[in-house]
């Protein structure tokens, strides 16, 4: 097997590499820096030994000698993939060099997979391009860890004052004042525009502008790039201008389920915390003789695939045996995941609700006409009893049921800690389960939005204010309420 040193990228998940996310599927091992999103080990398989290295500025959880031994003791047994991951690009300031060296000499194979650094991605995202026609043809990237105060500094920073273009400072926040002095001594104009990236990329990210003259006094924190010269002085804003950057939003659904609804938070700026609130409990499920009904209920995704996977497909059969059912269902989702299973709804209610679809629902079309309603354990009795109004004989199969989740005691005490912009819920059982893992909500309230009335009555009966709820029971609905939300209270 190989050791695979792997550029996790400046912070975004999104800009991993499509061979980065495929070795860290295949790996068994995954030694990673403080600088790696969480999100990226969650791609490595569950039995995967996760290993953190992490470096602090002025302390160390290990030495890099200490990593490059257990690299080469983890490299040395040929039945494991070793995923070295390691934040930027690891040939770029990462030390990455030192431990192919060391590698190299145990005769451990090694691969390298190159990440985008963020002396590139965070001017980027800050609307920095490091060049740009008529104001700089070249760039050049330099470390700043060094002291430049000391006698003998590796890094001539007069020769980089003459070089002109972009220069871009990795690591260079502690020194930032001395930099610039010597930059200013090398000849560099007193008013050269400077720009600080701090968390670049990230909902997080923070850019302060200065000038060489002012940028020692201008509060630059690590971990920032910095980028010195003309194009500091652009401002072609994209990434921070989105409707939610820089808002902390809790995400409540299952986690077998919140990918969707965090991929899209995510896209618009926000920092997502997700602490799933339920988990979806298989249970066993025998399909009854479907010769039997007249129509099938089917009330979530959960229960559509509950329903074919565990349940019919599991007997031997297939879509085939719906054959002279008409189906129902209730919201998008739902009909969403019918079709994936080739099949189309012949009932789906304008609104997204139980009570909906009881209005929407034909009379029988002869006595005794059979329901078979696939739903969760606990649901309401409206459909059922309603059903039953209607003249209809109903039989309630139970296909899942919600439990509540063990989330991460990390991302509780976040929430637990405040700081948290709006907590969003999906279900009355997402919020139960939420507010029996964390408790009271912190003082003041951040933004409650809900999917929809059910919901909001489950929010309200628990003593939450529920501040928006969405027009269209959806997650697309749900993520258009939480901005018009921010826009409102914003005002």
């Amino acid at each position: 097997m190989t050791v695979h040193l792997v550029g996790a990228g400046p912070g975004d998940p999104g800009l991993l590499t499509l061979r980065g996310a495929a070795v860290l599927r295949a790996a068994h091992v995954v030694v990673y820096d403080r600088l790696v999103h969480p999100s990226l080990l969650d791609l490595a398989p569950e039995t995967a030994e996760r290993v953190y290295v992490g470096k602090q500025p002025g302390r160390a959880e290990m030495s890099q000698d200490d990593i490059n031994r257990l690299l080469v003791d983890y490299g040395v047994d040929a039945e494991r993939t070793v995923v070295r991951l390691k934040g930027g690009d690891p040939f770029v300031f990462g030390r990455g060099g030192e431990e192919a060296e060391a590698l190299a000499a145990a005769g451990v194979v090694f691969a390298v997979v190159p990440g985008v650094t963020s002396a590139i991605a965070a001017p980027a995202y800050a609307g920095i391009p490091v060049t740009h026609r008529g104001v700089s043809t070249h760039f050049t990237v330099v470390t700043g860890h060094e002291d430049p105060t000391k006698d003998e500094a590796g890094v001539d920073w007069a020769a980089l004052a003459r070089t002109g273009g972009t220069l871009v400072v990795l690591m260079g926040a502690g020194h930032v004042a001395d930099i610039a002095r010597r930059l200013l001594d090398g000849g560099l104009a007193p008013d050269t525009p400077v720009a600080a990236v701090r968390y670049g990329t990230l909902p997080t990210q923070r850019t302060v502008r200065a000038t060489l003259a002012t940028v020692g006094d201008a509060a630059v924190e690590p971990p920032s790039a910095i980028v010195i010269g003309a194009v500091a002085d652009l401002a072609l804003s994209w990434f921070e201008n989105r409707p939610l950057f820089g808002r902390t939003i809790v995400v409540t659904r299952a986690r077998e389920q919140a990918s969707e609804l965090r991929a899209r938070l995510e896209a618009l700026g926000a920092d997502v915390i997700e602490l799933p609130a339920i988990e979806i409990d298989p249970v066993a499920v025998t399909v009854p003789d479907l010769t039997a009904y007249e129509w099938l209920v089917l009330t979530s995704a959960n229960g559509v695939s509950a329903f074919f996977e565990r349940g019919l497909y599991a007997a031997g059969h297939d879509a085939r045996a719906l054959a002279g059912l008409r189906i129902a269902v209730i919201g998008p989702g739902t009909e969403a995941a019918l079709t994936r299973h080739g099949l189309r709804a012949d009932l789906v209610p304008d609104r997204f609700v139980a009570e909906a679809l009881l209005d929407a629902f034909p009379a029988p079309s002869a006595k005794a006409a059979r329901v078979l309603l696939a739903r969760a354990e606990q649901a309401r009795d409206v459909l059922p009893d309603g059903l039953q109004e209607k003249g209809y004989d109903v039989d309630v199969l139970t296909v899942y049921r919600a439990v509540r989740a063990d989330p991460d005691p990390a991302a509780v005490e976040r929430v637990v800690g405040g700081g948290v912009d709006a907590v969003t819920f999906t279900s009355s059982s997402t919020v139960t389960n939420f507010l029996d893992v964390v408790g009271d909500l912190p003082d003041p309230q951040p933004l409650v939005v809900s999917i929809g009335p059910v919901t909001s009555k489950t929010a309200v009966d628990q003593g939450l204010r529920v501040d928006a709820e969405a027009e269209r029971h959806t997650i697309d609905g749900l993520v258009d309420a939480l901005i018009d939300a921010f826009s409102s209270h914003s005002g």
